[in-house]
């Protein structure tokens, strides 16, 4: 039941991280000195990006990418976490998640290793088909019994579409470990809500819900225990020659998706999860990705291009979550 809340128990601190920002609002009955509150996510955010930002050329994901055919690699039980995360849902939902994709990130011109030339035009087939040819989850080899993993040779591993909410995830573990239960934690509009405000309610995030490309009109979403990411086309894009397009790579085809989806919303317990998921049912599109999201009991909102105006669709689980604020 909602208590009254004292305003001096509810705190926030900010920073930036993996090229966006994060953000953190939290009780604080016990008053932790916000430095060590601080201490606690920095540290956080340091063993994610020493192991999975392929931005740093001495992280764990870029030495295995510039690794020699044939290695075999120890890797860590977060980036393991990651991984297995992402061949998981690789599986299940037909290659439409890759973390092998890489190669063709960088010719589409996104990544660390695009050349900056290639933003202005549109990578040939032959470009293309040779970057495909260096993808493919299948090759990696992974030993869960010795949590190594095989580097035949080429594979680039690309995390983007599943490391920022891991990194909500993991943040959250460490904040609980110093004691604090109750917080919103955000980076890069990837959330994760744990407990409740102060005042006993549950934490509020607001979600586009538009009626048309200029419109913002928001809705709230309570997060009882739950994480909310988000893909979509309004965000890192390029355009060339008339063409415009996201960096959402489809690893069946090796092309940007392009389907009539302008943005995908997942709620799961885990943010990696929902990472994960709204990148899946994007690339999946607004048909195949509804049903893998009513198959998979997958808590969804899919916002998809009509004639004149945005349509929002939602998954049966999105709609029996006791989570539309009033």
């Amino acid at each position: 039941m909602p208590r009254r809340a004292d305003p001096v128990r509810l705190q926030q601190l900010g920073g930036r991280t993996m090229g966006t920002t994060w953000s953190l609002r939290f009780d604080n009955p016990r008053m932790l000195p916000l430095p060590q509150v601080r201490s606690a996510i920095d540290e956080s955010l340091a063993r994610v990006i020493a192991q999975m930002s392929h931005w740093e050329s001495a992280s764990d994901i870029s030495r295995f990418n510039a690794a020699p055919a044939g290695s075999r690699h120890t890797i860590a039980r977060e980036f393991r976490d990651v991984l297995v995360c992402a061949l998981r849902w690789a599986e299940a939902s037909g290659n439409a998640i890759d973390p092998t994709i890489g190669a063709l990130v960088g010719c589409w011109a996104f990544g660390p290793d695009a050349d900056e030339s290639t933003a202005a035009f549109v990578p040939s087939a032959e470009a293309v088909a040779d970057a495909r040819a260096r993808t493919g989850w299948q090759g990696l080899a992974f030993d869960a019994a010795t949590a190594t993993l095989l580097q035949p040779g080429g594979l680039a591993l690309d995390f983007s579409g599943i490391a920022k909410g891991f990194a909500v995830d993991h943040c959250v573990a460490s904040l609980h470990a110093i004691g604090l239960h109750d917080l919103l934690m955000e980076i890069g509009g990837e959330l994760r809500g744990a407990g409740r405000r102060p005042d006993g309610h549950p934490w509020q995030v607001m979600i586009d819900s538009p009626l048309s490309e200029t419109d913002s009109t928001p809705q709230r979403v309570q997060l009882n225990d739950l994480a909310i990411a988000t893909s979509g086309d309004r965000w890192h894009t390029r355009e060339c020659d008339g063409r415009r397009w996201s960096h959402t790579i489809d690893p069946r085809s090796g092309e940007p998706v392009s389907n009539e989806l302008a943005a995908v919303t997942v709620l799961h317990r885990s943010c990696m999860e929902a990472d994960a998921l709204a990148t899946v049912l994007t690339v999946l599109g607004p048909v195949d990705g509804m049903a893998f999201a009513e198959t998979g009991d997958i808590a969804a909102r899919f916002v998809c291009r009509d004639t004149d105006a945005l349509d929002v669709r939602a998954s049966s689980a999105w709609n029996s979550r006791d989570t539309l604020a009033q």
